[in-house]
């Protein structure tokens, strides 16, 4: 299964955003930086996160983004969920004559759900607690 690259840089954003100190603002700007996206992209993913209240956002002179939840909170299967269109294939019977009797739906279905299943094991925490070269790398953004 491959994700979209809105999903693998929302990700990876929130893996960013998680590495900072607790509580510190970063910005948009910061974040295509260090992934070298896009910011048109990178404004239409931290908005979406925003929405979905993994990010919070702060107006004015001072502000930023960061975390809007715990990175303990965050589990990695939600956010795909929340942010990936998981239809592995068109099963419509509008596409597809022989939808009606069709068994690899529903075992595409079953590894896409073995898939989430294993995403739902992992907090963002976990991705970045004690994990120093991907802080070092983070911080060192030359070296990606």
């Amino acid at each position: 299964m491959q994700l979209t690259s809105f999903t693998d840089y929302g990700l990876r954003a929130l893996i960013y955003l998680a590495s900072l100190p607790e509580g510190e603002l970063t910005s948009i700007t910061k974040v295509t930086e260090i992934y070298n996206v896009s910011r048109n992209h990178m404004v239409k993913i931290i908005n979406k996160l925003g929405q979905l209240g993994y990010i919070e956002t702060v107006r004015g002179k001072n502000g930023g983004i960061r975390l809007g939840k715990s990175a303990e909170s965050i589990i990695v299967g939600d956010v795909v969920r929340a942010i990936e269109p998981l239809q592995i294939v068109n099963c419509s019977v509008d596409f597809c004559h022989i939808t009606p009797a069709c068994r690899l739906k529903g075992v595409l279905a079953d590894a896409r759900e073995a898939f989430l299943a294993e995403l739902d094991k992992y907090t963002l925490l976990n991705l970045v607690e004690d994990n120093a070269p991907l802080l070092n790398l983070l911080s060192n953004p030359n070296k990606l």
